[in-house]
C-alpha cells in the first residue's frame, strides 16, 4: 500500500488543485492520497475564503482520500514552522511520497538550496546578502516564488524523515497572478474575481458556494482588532504570540492613525514588517493566542481527520491498528490544540449569520465528514 501526501490550503479549491491531485497520483502511483490542510485561517495570515469543512468536501470529491488538519499553531507562522508541522503529520500518516507545487519545478536546485544553512523565513533577504552560500543564488532570489520557498522548507524538514520521497511539479500560474485569462487562474485571481462579483465557474467547482458564503475579511474584522490594539495595553499586547521586535508599538500607532483596514495595512507594512507577518500577528491577536499558550503546546503526537472517503476510512483503521493515534472525536485531540482550534473557529465565524456561525463552531466539536455529510466517528 503506497501513500502519497500533499500539503494544501484550497483557498479556494480550484482547477489547478485538481491538476495537482491528478499529477500526485500519476507521479507516485499511490493507493492512498492524503492531504494535510490548513483550517479556517491560512498561512498568509487571513481567514480562509470558505470554511475548512466545505474545502474538505471538495477535496474528497476530486480525488483525495483523507484530509488531515494542520493545526492553527503551525499554519499561522512562517514557512519553516508551517512545513515542519505538515511534514510531521504526513510522517505520522506513513506517507511514502510528497508532491508539491513549485514555480521553478527544479527539484535538484531546490534540494541543493535546502541543504544550506539559513532561515527559510528570511529567504529573499538572506539570499540577496549572500550569507553562507554562493552569491550566485542571491542573484536568483527574486525568481523564487512562495511555493518554491515552501518547497525548500519541506525539503529541509525531510532531512528528519529521509524515507519520504519528494516530487516537484511546476505551477501553471504564479501565486500572485491576477489574470483570469490563463488555463489555471491562481487563488489570488479567483478571490479577487469573486470579490468583484465575477462568475468563476470555469475555474473552480466551488463557484456557487463562494458566491453565497459570508466570507470573513480583515476589512470587516478590523474594528474588533483595532479596539484590541488600542485598549489592551502594551504589556498585554506583548503577551500575544508574534508580538515582538517592537511590532506591538508599531501596530498600536498605526491603529491610532487609521480607522479602516486598507489604510492601516498600507501604513503598517515596512521593510521590517511584511504584509503577511502583520496579518499573522493579527490572527493571533484575534484568537487571544499568547506566547505562553504556544510555549505550553506539547509535541503533536496524533492526526486529526477532517474528512475521508471509504478508502481513507479503511486507511485510518489501518493506522490505528499500527499504533498511530487518531483524534477521531473532539476530546481525542490534545486539549491545548483543540482549545486553540475552537477559539479560531469562533473568531472566524464571529460576524456570520447564526446558521453559518453554528455550522462553523459546532463543526469543531462534532464534525468529521464523509462524502455524504457529517459523521461523529468511524
Amino acid at each position: 500500500m503506497k501513500v502519497c501526501g500533499i500539503v494544501v490550503e484550497y483557498d479556494p479549491f480550484h482547477n489547478g488543485h485538481i491538476y495537482h491531485i491528478q499529477q500526485a497520483r500519476q507521479l507516485t502511483g499511490c493507493d492512498i492520497l492524503v492531504a494535510v490542510m490548513s483550517g479556517n485561517f491560512v498561512q498568509r495570515g487571513q481567514p480562509a475564503c470558505i470554511d475548512k469543512w466545505a474545502r474538505t468536501r471538495f477535496a474528497l470529491g476530486h480525488g483525495v482520500d483523507l484530509v488531515l488538519e494542520l493545526p492553527f499553531a503551525s499554519v499561522v507562522q512562517g514557512a519553516s514552522h508551517f512545513a515542519r508541522g505538515a511534514i510531521d503529520i504526513l510522517a505520522m500518516a506513513q506517507a511514502d511520497d510528497i508532491v508539491f507545487g513549485s514555480e521553478t519545478g527544479n527539484l535538484a536546485e531546490l534540494t541543493e538550496i535546502s541543504q544550506m544553512s539559513f532561515n527559510v523565513d528570511n529567504f529573499r533577504a538572506n539570499m540577496k546578502l549572500g550569507y553562507s552560500y554562493p552569491k550566485s543564488y542571491g542573484m536568483l532570489a527574486d525568481s523564487y516564488g512562495p511555493n518554491d520557498i515552501l518547497a525548500i522548507a519541506y525539503l529541509k524538514e525531510l532531512a528528519r524523515h529521509p524515507t519520504m520521497v519528494p516530487h516537484a511539479i511546476q505551477r501553471t500560474s504564479g501565486y500572485f497572478d491576477t489574470s483570469m485569462d490563463v488555463a489555471y487562474p491562481s487563488g489570488t485571481a479567483i478571490r479577487a474575481a469573486v470579490a468583484g462579483g465575477q462568475d468563476v465557474a470555469a475555474c473552480t467547482p466551488m463557484a456557487a458556494q463562494l458566491a453565497a458564503y459570508p466570507t470573513p475579511s480583515w476589512r470587516s474584522l478590523y474594528p474588533y482588532v483595532r479596539t484590541q490594539l488600542l485598549t489592551m495595553g502594551k504589556d498585554d499586547l506583548n503577551r500575544i504570540f508574534l508580538m515582538d521586535e517592537g511590532i506591538e508599538n508599531h501596530l498600536y500607532q498605526m491603529a491610532r492613525q487609521h480607522d479602516d483596514f486598507d489604510g492601516f495595512l498600507a501604513a503598517a507594512v515596512t521593510r521590517r514588517y511584511t504584509r503577511n507577518r502583520i496579518q499573522r500577528t493579527l490572527c493571533h491577536l484575534l484568537v487571544h493566542n499568547s506566547k505562553e499558550d504556544m510555549a505550553a503546546l506539547p509535541p503533536l503526537d496524533r492526526i486529526r481527520p477532517l474528512g475521508f472517503n471509504d478508502v481513507g476510512q479503511a486507511f485510518l483503521r489501518h493506522l490505528k491498528q499500527d499504533g498511530v493515534v487518531v483524534a477521531d472525536h473532539w476530546t481525542a485531540n490534545i486539549y491545548n490544540y483543540r482549545s486553540l482550534e475552537f477559539r479560531a473557529a469562533c473568531a472566524y465565524a464571529m460576524l456570520m449569520d447564526p446558521v453559518h456561525r453554528h455550522q462553523v463552531v459546532r463543526g469543531e466539536i462534532s464534525g468529521l465528514y464523509l462524502k455524504d455529510g457529517p459523521h461523529d466517528s468511524f
